[in-house]
């Protein structure tokens, strides 16, 4: 079997579920706390796609800290496909909302009196964590589809 770096059950694998989890905390934080979010659909859109992605993160996060402390490599076909599977799920859920929430900032940027600077600005840092947890989704899919011919 290939040791790909950033599969499931290697310490990169962690460092990118963990990440994505931070990413995608940060999101729900400047996203909900002091803000209406729920005033547009995208932004709620975007709150319940991270809050999915943090327990599947956190789950799979657990399932690398299990095999990086037992030091054997990940060896089971149909669960990796399965974890195949959901990661790019997750992950085009995720480019999706990012998407479509800053599509709704830019919008709003153009309108103070809709929305006033301080809470585009909070919404923009949203949007923009939630593209970079797009991106740790993705590398942590391709490592795995990559993972997948060689078992």
């Amino acid at each position: 079997m290939v040791e790909v770096p950033g599969s499931v059950g290697t310490s990169a694998s962690l460092s990118l579920r963990l990440g994505q989890t931070v990413l995608a905390s940060g999101t729900l934080l400047f996203m909900t706390i002091g803000v209406r979010f729920y005033q547009f659909t995208a932004f709620c859109y975007l709150v319940t796609i991270m809050s999915l992605a943090i327990p599947w993160n956190l789950t799979l996060a657990m399932v690398d800290i299990y095999y990086v402390l037992l030091k054997q490599p990940f060896q089971k076909p149909r669960l990796l496909l399965a974890i195949s599977i959901g990661d790019w799920v997750v992950s085009v859920l995720v480019l999706a909302s990012a998407s479509s929430a800053a599509s709704v900032v830019d919008i709003l940027r153009s309108d103070e009196s809709v929305c006033p600077p301080t809470i585009c600005n909070r919404y923009q840092f949203a949007a923009t964590l939630a593209f970079l947890t797009w991106f740790l989704s993705l590398s942590s899919s391709l490592f795995n589809l990559w993972l997948l011919p060689s078992l």
